[in-house]
């Protein structure tokens, strides 16, 4: 029986996230466990925690929030396709990141930058407004 079959592999949860490719560097992937963005089957954890087949974790990574449960092992990183077969994204989790991002878009467009530059005078009528109201 060779010594890297999935039963008998024990992978650190920071290697993992490296392997997997949700993190580019294994110190990102430290950094972010350490910090509390990362959170094993709901609850936080160390970056030497064992992984498991069948773990969820939860991947906070900037405006994305990630529900993804492990189906396999790997300590070594190797190409996308084979990394994207170590994980599957739970449809909730999906369905969220797709949703806060269709509303980030929709705020962004909401503020549109003004037409032109304040003329001096409108700056000024600004700061006068500004000094009247305490800003």
């Amino acid at each position: 029986m060779a010594a890297d079959t999935q039963q008998d592999q024990r992978v650190r949860l920071d290697k993992w996230l490296w392997a997997a490719r949700l993190f580019k560097t294994r110190s990102l992937a430290k950094d972010a466990i350490e910090g509390g963005k990362v959170h094993y089957n709901n609850q936080r954890c160390k970056p030497g925690k064992l992984v498991e087949p069948g773990a969820r974790l939860t991947v906070r990574q900037g405006w994305q929030e990630r529900v993804v449960v492990v189906d396999g092992l790997s300590d070594r990183r190797r190409g996308a396709p084979e990394a994207q077969k170590l994980y599957h994204e739970t449809e909730e989790s999906i369905r969220k990141r797709e949703e806060r991002a269709w509303q980030r878009k929709t705020m962004q467009a909401a503020q549109l930058p003004p037409a032109r530059r304040p003329s001096k005078k409108d700056r000024r009528d600004i700061k006068r407004f500004q000094e009247q109201n305490g800003f």
